[in-house]
């Protein structure tokens, strides 16, 4: 009988690939193909292009935790996510120049300042997200689904207005601070001090938040939240703070990565957390939305994408093809993979 059960399941371990399914392996495999080629071609070209899409990836990775940690708790995909990652590149701006003098030539000093503005930053920009989930998304705590995804687009909307009326239509610039001198130079790949800074600040943030989930009292209560809000209220954990909290944490994540990233590329516009904002949902939904590894996994990935296809001597010109690309990895990845690369299938209903 026990024989009988266990080839029972086989099939189920073992499924036979599906047509779609065996479409997707074939692209997969013809893309790796491609990249071993212009990595034989042109290595050095191609080690420049990877450096600047794990650059890349690392300001997506920020943003794109923010996306799946509110997706986890609450399953909302909070479209105004992007837009406090906007703010928080004009606060940088505002903090770093107006508050404390930030410009270029100020010597080890400048350490101190970007820190400075980096951490008011992302105090501010925690605090709201925080206010944006209570006087938004709290009282829709019980409605159906529709009606909070809508409201999230509408904030989005009217934190682009504050944008617009706050800097302006055109692009702001900030201090040009980091470094341009070259971390080193191999072969003809030179990978220069403002790529990897960011980095630098990146990891530690991303290893925080891994700690703060995994092995705090409040992530402990975070994940009890997300997986039955009413079992986590009999069982003593106050949901509504558990949610606030978490939705102060993934506005502080959005001002890391505005400020990062408005220190590397020092403009900054109204509508541009809008499609940034886009692009690191789609890397959480690539990693598996709701799982934190596979959000960083999915950023990564999007950044080398993004840089393969601009950089790379095959690339399709202009940066509107790069967005049609990263997009259609979203539908391909909602058709072959809906629950992602690292995320796991959970059943409809009980």
């Amino acid at each position: 009988m026990a024989a009988d059960a266990s080839a029972s399941t086989l099939p189920t371990r073992f499924k036979r690939p599906t047509f779609i399914g065996g479409l997707g392996g074939i692209f997969v495999i013809l893309l790796v193909v491609l990249l071993v080629k212009e990595a034989t071609v042109s290595p050095s070209q191609f080690a420049q292009t990877t450096l600047i899409g794990v650059t890349n990836g690392a300001v997506y990775a920020l943003i794109a935790l923010g996306y799946t940690l509110v997706y986890g708790i609450l399953e909302l995909i909070n479209f105004a996510h992007g837009d406090v990652f906007m703010l928080a590149g004009m606060f940088t701006i505002t903090f770093g120049t107006h508050f404390f003098g930030l410009h270029h030539g100020q010597g080890p000093v400048t350490v101190l300042i970007v820190f400075a503005t980096l951490v008011l930053t992302m105090l501010t920009c925690g605090s709201i997200n925080a206010a944006i989930e209570f006087v938004a998304y709290r009282p829709l705590r019980g409605a159906p689904r529709l009606a909070p995804l809508i409201t999230a687009i509408g904030v989005s909307f009217i934190i682009q207005d504050v944008g617009l009326a706050w800097k302006g239509p055109n692009y702001v610039t900030a201090p040009d601070v980091f470094p341009h001198s070259n971390v080193f130079s191999v072969g003809g790949v030179n990978y220069q001090w403002n790529h990897l800074i960011v980095v630098i600040l990146t990891v530690p943030v991303l290893l925080a938040l891994l700690w703060l989930v995994q092995r705090t009292r409040q992530g402990k209560a975070m994940r009890a939240t997300s997986q039955d809000k009413d079992a986590a209220a009999i069982m003593g954990i106050n949901v509504n703070r558990t949610i606030s909290f978490t939705f102060l944490i993934a506005g502080a994540l959005a001002g890391a990565a505005g400020t990062l990233y408005s220190l590397w590329a020092t403009t900054v516009r109204f509508d541009q957390g809008f499609q940034l904002g886009l692009i690191a949902f789609t890397a959480a939904v690539l990693g598996g939305i709701g799982n934190l590894p596979g959000a960083v996994l999915g950023a990564v990935t999007i950044g080398l994408i993004q840089s393969w296809n601009e950089g790379l001597p095959w690339h399709m010109p202009g940066s509107d093809w790069t967005q049609s690309i990263v997009f259609s990895i979203l539908i391909m990845i909602l058709v072959f993979r809906p629950e992602g690369l690292l995320g796991e299938k959970t059943p409809e209903g009980g």
